[in-house]
């Protein structure tokens, strides 16, 4: 991890030297200046935008898992959805951008179900396969002793498809991130997005990079954070 940071901004110290333009500031120049731009407003913009992530994500994660456990569940239906996904996930969905705020107006609503619209069906997908690879001797080893659906949830289907939920959602927080630049330069005064391309507007270049490197920061803890859970929570991933 050290490395991949180190190699990443000796790439940048290194581009700034070359281009040798005030439209790309070295990293030292950047850093320095963070507590200043925070301090004229940034710090708010950087809440708003991790509070709709975070609260897109939790939605996704948590229709994810429902939606492809009902469709391991009821195959008719999976099959039904399995479809609708298939047909559906190619559609470039940042194109449904102007609908979602059409249909919802220009407040908070908007931003996050179009955060949520786009990552869930990766999730889905994702848990989906996950379920279909589960090998039918562990759910035969559980019914011989007489579990119920419930029990095997939580001892076979939860355990099997908790690493990949978690996987899915190192991808998703990726793509949320990606997705909140979008969201965020529309209708909206608060925001990363908005501050980053107001900057850019303003050529206030030390901002917008500052406004950059804070929004993938702020990714990278989220990533950290999913981490720490796996940790906790799947302690037998290791011996996979």
């Amino acid at each position: 991890m050290f490395q991949g940071a180190l190699l990443l901004h000796v790439i940048w110290f290194v581009a700034a030297l070359l281009v040798d333009k005030p439209l790309l500031p070295g990293p030292v120049t950047v850093y320095r200046s963070i507590g200043t731009v925070l301090e004229k407003g940034l710090a708010l913009h950087l809440a708003y935008s991790m509070r709709r992530v975070s609260v897109a994500l939790l939605i996704a994660f948590g229709i994810g898992i429902g939606m492809a456990l009902s469709m391991y569940r009821w195959p008719r239906f999976g099959r039904l959805m399995s479809s609708f996904v298939y047909f559906s996930y190619p559609i470039p969905k940042l194109a449904l951008l102007p609908v979602v705020l059409l249909l919802l107006g220009m407040g908070e609503t908007p931003k996050i179900v179009f955060i949520v619209l786009i990552i869930l069906f990766q999730i889905i997908i994702a848990l989906r396969d996950s379920l279909r690879s589960i090998p039918e001797e562990h759910f035969t080893a559980v019914r011989s002793m007489g579990a119920t659906y419930r029990q095997k949830i939580h001892y076979v289907i939860f355990p099997a498809i908790l690493p990949d939920a978690l996987s899915a959602l190192r991808v998703a927080i990726g793509t949320a991130i990606s997705v909140l630049f979008v969201a965020e330069t529309y209708g909206t005064r608060y925001g990363m997005g908005f501050y980053i391309v107001d900057s850019w507007m303003r050529v206030d270049y030390v901002a917008m990079y500052v406004a950059i490197v804070l929004l993938s920061l702020g990714g990278f803890l989220l990533f950290w954070l999913t981490d720490v859970v796996e940790t906790l929570v799947c302690r037998w991933n290791k011996y996979r």
